[in-house]
């Protein structure tokens, strides 16, 4: 199997990360790390010459490069069918995938009023009617999927798989910030915190020492 190495920025900021490195983690496939700090002076140079597209995630396999992060996921579901990262029935899949794409494309103005900041604390103190709806939405969906009944895992589609690390950065934004939950959605994100590649990632995060002033700032603050 071609050697692969995962291009990653900040661990506290970068949402985007997290999602291919949570996958590849969880099914002990194995990656080498390039961490680019974010925003700095000399970033978009460092990841010019890494990624096509001068942004992270990117995964460099051999002489190839896939620079997105749900493509990433997708390209390691091929790699390695033997993990199912995608649900087997077709229905099932599709509307995994449907979830992972609303969220890859969607849910804008909660990402803007809540940056993920995994080191930082903020109490709840309500959010504008956007935000709102982009969070009943997710809990719309998550429950939908905990609702149904199955055996082979707590995940939204029994076994832990791709849908589940594209909403992985939502869990932190909304322990981040305090955002109220039903039971049944904050057991989920109860499961999510628990995995031992998510704790491995706080750890990371929480022991660098870079700050990126705007995802820093109060929710709703404008520079």
């Amino acid at each position: 199997m071609t050697e692969l190495t995962l291009i990653l920025g900040n661990k506290n900021y970068s949402s985007w990360s997290l999602r291919p490195w949570l996958l590849m983690k969880h099914f002990q496939i194995p990656f080498a790390e390039i961490r680019v700090p974010l925003y700095s002076d000399s970033s978009l140079a460092k990841l010019k010459k890494l990624s096509p597209s001068g942004k992270v995630p990117a995964l460099i396999a051999g002489d190839f490069i896939v620079w997105d992060s749900l493509a990433i996921c997708e390209y390691i579901a091929d790699q390695y069918p033997q993990f199912e990262c995608w649900p087997k029935d077709p229905r099932s899949r599709a509307t995994a995938r449907s979830m992972s794409a609303e969220m890859h494309s969607g849910f804008q103005d909660l990402r803007s009023y809540f940056p993920m900041n995994i080191r930082k604390r903020v109490p709840w103190d309500g959010a504008p009617e956007a935000v709102m709806r982009d969070i009943e939405r997710i809990t719309e969906l998550w429950q939908c999927c905990i609702d149904c009944p199955k055996s082979d895992g707590p995940w939204l589609f029994g076994k832990f798989g791709i849908v589940d690390a594209m909403f992985a950065p939502v869990v932190w934004r909304f322990v981040t910030y305090n955002v109220p939950v039903d039971e049944t959605c904050k057991q989920y994100m109860d499961n999510m915190l628990a995995l031992p590649e998510m704790q491995e990632w706080v750890d990371a995060a929480c022991a660098e020492t870079e700050v990126i002033m705007e995802s820093e700032k109060m929710p709703g603050v404008v520079a």
